[in-house]
């Protein structure tokens, strides 16, 4: 058990999830998949938590899918009740989930919207607090552990509306704060900026566009990568070096010599549009 390192990334039934899982699945690690759909036709989009628990083994790992509403505290307890029975510990946790409406991307102003899109605060912000208060039990105790939230720029200009954005800035600084408490165990707790991910959604979206989006599958990543730069940060003896901070998956990818699929090297978004995560300060108040 001690060679083994086990993880858990949360909203894995599709999209960045999936590619992260897999992608930790390559590196042989047992991944914990949670999500809510567990049977084809379960939700509008493809994808289940099996059939990326299945990807994650194929690829070399153990995959473990455990159905779960990150909406229900109880729920998510539940999870790392069971992590903390059948493995003892853990190593990485991933707060991926995220409740994303498809209305919250039209190109309307936010009190035009619904409003339960705001309901990302509940399933993208505090559920990513409620996990990792479950999961520093078992992380504190071996002095080692990697807590990473996906990101993006919506963080620092304005993407799809306030909904989003207040999400985005939230992990980042969620992140940010979780370090200071982390810092004496050796914890790590860091924001990655993702770059557009090719996942199904944005396919579909690119699909249905009359090539007004064909431009960007140049430089989108796969989901994948981001689960690359997480091994390869958790592996970093310098790690703690950037805990407490939000990087740039892209940028990360140079670092670490890493290049995605093609031996293509991502696009940072520093580079394309001078748009980069903001800085936290040193100082701290208790």
């Amino acid at each position: 058990m001690a060679d083994k390192t086990v993880a858990v990334v949360t909203g894995a039934s599709r999209g960045a999830g999936l590619g992260i899982a897999h992608a930790l699945g390559s590196h042989g690690c047992t991944v914990y998949v949670t999500g809510r759909t567990e049977k084809p036709g379960q939700s509008p989009l493809a994808g289940t938590i099996h059939e990326t628990a299945a990807l994650v083994t194929a690829a070399g790992g153990e995959g473990i899918a455990v159905a779960v509403d990150h909406a229900d505290d109880e729920q998510t307890k539940a999870l790392f009740d069971r992590v903390a029975e059948e493995q003892g510990l853990l190593h990485i946790l991933v707060n991926n989930a995220a409740v994303i409406r498809d209305e919250m991307m039209a190109r309307t102003p936010f009190w035009e919207k619904p409003i339960n899109v705001i309901d990302i605060l509940d399933v993208g912000l505090r559920s990513a607090y409620v996990a990792t208060v479950h999961a520093a039990p078992l992380m504190v105790p071996q002095r080692r552990g990697l807590v990473a939230f996906t990101s993006a720029p919506g963080a620092a200009h304005y993407v799809f509306g306030p909904s989003y954005g207040v999400q985005k800035a939230g992990v980042d600084k969620m992140a940010a704060d979780m370090a200071v408490d982390f810092r004496d165990f050796n914890i790590a707790s860091l924001s990655i900026w993702m770059g557009i991910l090719l996942t199904e959604r944005f396919k579909s979206m690119v699909a249905g566009a009359n090539g007004e989006l064909d431009s960007l599958l140049d430089i989108a990543e796969t989901p994948e990568l981001t689960g690359h730069l997480i091994w390869a940060l958790f592996n970093d003896p310098a790690v703690m070096d950037k805990s407490g901070q939000t990087w740039i998956g892209a940028e990360l990818a140079r670092e670490y010599g890493i290049t995605d699929d093609g031996g293509r090297q991502p696009v940072s978004y520093r580079d394309q549009h001078g748009i980069h995560p903001h800085r936290q300060f040193s100082r701290v108040l208790r």
